[in-house]
């Protein structure tokens, strides 16, 4: 994966106070603990802006239920969050709202297949950070600001703590490449620092990636199973 694009902060910037107004509207509305227990320390905190059913409480990201995709009542007020949303022409598969509180982290980990050679991509937006946020991504910090888009690739070992005094709230969308989305990302990097090489694998790996591949009930990712599977 060596020449696979890291990270990409796209040459764009969102408006840190509409994105902040939004934010505030459901701050007190009920925020779920993160579902990957395991996987970090301290208080890391969600609500869906849209998820199968519509469910505010539905954080998982890739799901595969077959209940529809919609928004929730948490979107029903953030005029600023639909008109992101609205803007990035591709289908969404998660959009949630991610509070990292002040002296939690989370642990170095891999989200498989997650990276956008796989189809499918996961997109942040800063709204609430602080400079002591320490975001490593491949053993490499990405100070990422307010108002700004990054992509990161999620295959790639990440961790983050937030040092500060504030807690560290972000934007999380996940999507699916189409036209529109290689337009974007092919004017940032070249195409061919998406293609990922196909590694030799054992059974017990092959095994995790089809699990995680079964979660997105997805075409694509239906595609890959049947070539993990010859």
């Amino acid at each position: 994966m060596d020449k696979l694009v890291r990270s990409i902060k796209f040459p764009f910037v969102f408006n840190k106070e509409r994105l902040l107004l939004d934010t505030n509207k459901v701050l007190k509305r009920k925020w779920v603990d993160h579902y990957n227990s395991n996987d970090y320390n301290g208080k890391w905190t969600s609500i869906a802006l849209m998820s199968n059913g519509g469910k505010s409480g539905n954080i998982v990201a890739l799901s595969n239920s077959a209940e529809e995709f919609m928004p929730t009542d948490a979107l029903d007020f953030c005029d600023y969050f639909k008109e992101i949303l609205d803007g990035f022409l591709f289908e969404k598969i998660a959009v949630r709202l991610l509070n990292l509180g002040s002296g939690a982290e989370v642990k170095p980990h891999r989200d498989h297949c997650l990276g956008y050679e796989d189809g499918v991509f996961r997109l942040h937006i800063p709204i609430i950070t602080n400079p002591e946020v320490e975001f490593i991504l491949d053993d490499q910090r990405l100070t990422m600001n307010p108002g700004e888009c990054w992509y990161f690739n999620a295959n790639f070992l990440h961790s983050v703590k937030n040092g500060g005094d504030k807690d560290r709230i972000h934007l999380v969308i996940d999507g699916v490449r189409n036209e529109w989305t290689d337009q974007l990302f092919f004017r940032e990097a070249s195409i061919n620092e998406f293609v990922k090489t196909v590694p030799a694998i054992d059974a017990d790996q092959k095994k995790l990636i089809i699990a995680e591949l079964v979660k997105m009930n997805l075409p694509i990712a239906n595609e890959l199973i049947k070539n993990l599977e010859k």
